[in-house]
Parts: structure tokens; C-alpha cells; sequence
């Protein structure tokens, strides 16, 4: 019984982080990966996190993860737990994304956008601002950093802790419908 609740949630967890129907604004244009070195995060962190996915194509709602995120100048692991089960482990070392996910996960989650909305959220403004192609902009401020592209807002980032990877940190992706909420602690 415990495999097939935790399959369904892997399911209900792809529908979060699928590639969702196109609008019309934008026209099919992806956000930028950012594939930013562990060593530009500028410190040095272990979070234990609570994570809750809200894509508005899920008809079963939102769906809750436990992640260990640790980052350290030569990588970032993350590991993702649904039910007590490990379902994914990515490594990232500036160069090469590694991952294991469980043979539950389908295919179509994508491993890359879980890395370029951690660097969203955590790398400092400067470094993310290096990464962006020509025409992308991102405005920082304490409690809010918005992704932009032609005066429109892709992605709306809104912190509530000091420092940032501490607290409730929400994303809203608007340009491929999804809400990611964080709540952080430091890892023990």
C-alpha cells in the first residue's frame, strides 16, 4: 500500500512540474537555465525543507515534499523524499547535474528546472543577473526578486526570512503556472 501512495504522489508531483499548455503571452519562449556554480552561492548551507507544489493543472491540489538541500563551493545535493522514501538525489558541481530518482518518477520531470529554481531563489542577485541571456532582467530587493523578460514578470519570488534560505520563500512561476512555497530551516 505504501508504494502505491507514494507512486500517486510522484504522479500528482510530475503534473506539478510538467511543461503545461502554452498561452499566448509568452509565445513558447523557456525561462533561461542559469547553471550557476555552487561556489557563486557565496556560503556555504545545509537546509531541511518543506516544499508544497501548486500547478493549476493538478486537479488533486497541492502536493508537499521533504528536501535536504546542502550546497558547499564544490556542489549542490538535493535529495527528495515523498512518504519517508528517498524519490530523487541531484548533484550538482557546476558542470554536470547527476541525479537518481526512484523508477517511479516519470520521465517527464525535469531535473534542470528543479536546479534553475534553487539558483532562482538562492544565488545572490549579481551572480543570477550573469547567467540571464540578453533581454531577461531581475530586480532584488529584500523581500521580493522578480525574473523579467519585456516588461513582463515571469517569476516572482517573495521572501519572509533573514537570511533568505531561512523562512517561507514563495515563487510563482507565471510563465509555466506553478507556485512553489518553502519553508526552511537549518539542517541538524
Amino acid at each position: 500500500m505504501r508504494g502505491v501512495v507514494a507512486a500517486l504522489f510522484v504522479a500528482g508531483l510530475v503534473a506539478c512540474t510538467s511543461t503545461p499548455r502554452p498561452r499566448p503571452a509568452p509565445p513558447g519562449e523557456p525561462l533561461p537555465e542559469l547553471r550557476l556554480a555552487p561556489a557563486a552561492l557565496g556560503a556555504s548551507v545545509s537546509l531541511a525543507q518543506q516544499l508544497v507544489f501548486a500547478h493549476e493543472q493538478d486537479p488533486g491540489g497541492p502536493r508537499s515534499l521533504e528536501a535536504l538541500l546542502e550546497v558547499d563551493p564544490a556542489q549542490l545535493r538535493l535529495a527528495g523524499l515523498a512518504l519517508g522514501q528517498r524519490i530523487l538525489t541531484l548533484r550538482w558541481d557546476g558542470s554536470h547535474l547527476d541525479e537518481e530518482r526512484d523508477p517511479r518518477l516519470p520521465a517527464q520531470f525535469n531535473s534542470a528546472l528543479v536546479l534553475r529554481d534553487v539558483q532562482l531563489v538562492y544565488w545572490p542577485a549579481d551572480a543570477v543577473r550573469a547567467a540571464l541571456p540578453a533581454g531577461w532582467t531581475l530586480e532584488d530587493g529584500p523581500a521580493r526578486r522578480t525574473l523579467s523578460k519585456n516588461g513582463r514578470e515571469w517569476v516572482t519570488v517573495r521572501y519572509d526570512g533573514s537570511p533568505r534560505w531561512e523562512g517561507r520563500t514563495q515563487l510563482t512561476n507565471h510563465s509555466e503556472h506553478y507556485q512553489l512555497t518553502i519553508e526552511s530551516h537549518a539542517a541538524e
